[in-house]
């Protein structure tokens, strides 16, 4: 299990910006799909954002356009550029590292807040 570490995560205004990093112990290269989730109280763990397979990219509708996920594997790093960010942005966000899209099994770093407020 390859360990994972997040950072970046604080306090924005709404229409602010944040960027996550998401540091392996490992090389990333060698891992299928490298991704971003996030929980907010009450709520599941969702699905925010993947890279997978030659920098192919998914991204769920409520962050589409004001989201992006990239990669460094020279760094074994990937990053999470939030833009337009708004309150229901609000939420604990996880890196996620696994070969296969079903489930909810990889490994999965400790998370960081993200909390967007006035």
């Amino acid at each position: 299990q390859v360990q994972l570490v997040e950072s970046g995560g604080g306090l924005a205004q709404p229409g602010g910006s944040l960027r996550l990093s998401c540091a392996a112990s490992g090389s990333i290269s060698s891992i299928n799909i490298m991704g971003w989730h996030r929980q907010a109280p009450g709520k599941q763990r969702e699905l925010v954002a993947r890279i997978f397979g030659g920098d192919n990219t998914y991204y769920t509708d409520s962050v589409k356009g004001r989201f992006t996920i990239s990669r460094d594997n020279a760094k074994n790093t990937v990053f999470l550029q939030m833009d337009s960010l708004k309150s229901e942005d609000t939420a604990v966000y996880y890196c996620n590292a696994r070969q296969s899209p079903f489930g909810s099994g990889g490994s999965w770093g400790q998370g960081t807040q993200v909390t967007v407020s006035s």
